[in-house]
């Protein structure tokens, strides 16, 4: 490329510039022009509320659903969480995953990554969404495409819950469904929890032209 040409950057906040690329001796720079608009953002927000998985499966998670659109993540601790919990430097580290995928992607917000919670006290969020889903693979084999469509009519907030590597238990369900949760099943087969999330974000776009 030239001087004058233009190109599009990207800051730390995934904001995304028209700017101009200047050359002076040995010295490029660019000069920005104007932002972009933010269009590029799904129209149905979705904060996705994963129970912690072990290893560095977090790390994939917040990465893929980040580049789907996730707008802010939640860790939290189930019943049958086998991680050893959840350090300050995990926190960091999946912060920075988000705005670097973020940015790759190019989205102009970078999904906001919360404190850990234990699941009892995840319910007591539910009312903070227009729509809880509640992925269980023994939810009632209602097809997915007609029971997200009829979950997500006029819904702008929605919460999206995935289970640990064992799955919700029965007592969580019956907690998740009397706290407001909508329980979906999501076919005939078992999804790993590292992509149970990225699917339900996948038919959410789908749905709602995200």
């Amino acid at each position: 490329m030239r001087a004058g040409d233009h190109i599009e950057a990207i800051d730390s906040a995934a904001r995304t510039f028209d700017a101009r690329i200047h050359v002076e001796g040995k010295t490029v720079h660019a000069e920005l022009i104007s932002a972009y608009p933010q269009t590029d953002e799904p129209v149905v927000h979705v904060t996705l509320a994963q129970a912690v998985p072990k290893a560095q499966k977090m790390d994939f998670i917040v990465e893929k659903c980040t580049e789907l659109g996730a707008s802010a993540f939640v860790p939290f601790l189930s019943e049958r969480t086998i991680s050893d919990g959840v350090s300050e430097n995990k926190l960091e580290r999946w912060k920075r995953i988000a705005k670097t995928a973020a940015m790759q992607c190019a989205r102009e917000t970078v999904p906001t990554v919360a404190e850990p919670l234990a699941f009892k006290d995840l319910a007591l969020t539910f009312p903070e969404y227009d729509c809880v889903l509640f992925p269980w693979e023994l939810a009632p084999r209602v097809p997915v495409r007609e029971r997200l469509e009829q979950a997500l009519t006029g819904a702008a907030r929605v919460l999206v819950l995935i289970g640990p590597e064992g799955g919700f238990s029965h007592a969580e369900a019956a907690l998740a469904q009397d706290a407001g949760a909508q329980i979906v099943w999501l076919g005939p087969r078992i999804l790993r929890t590292e992509t149970a999330g990225m699917t339900v974000l996948a038919f959410v776009n789908l749905l709602t032209g995200g």
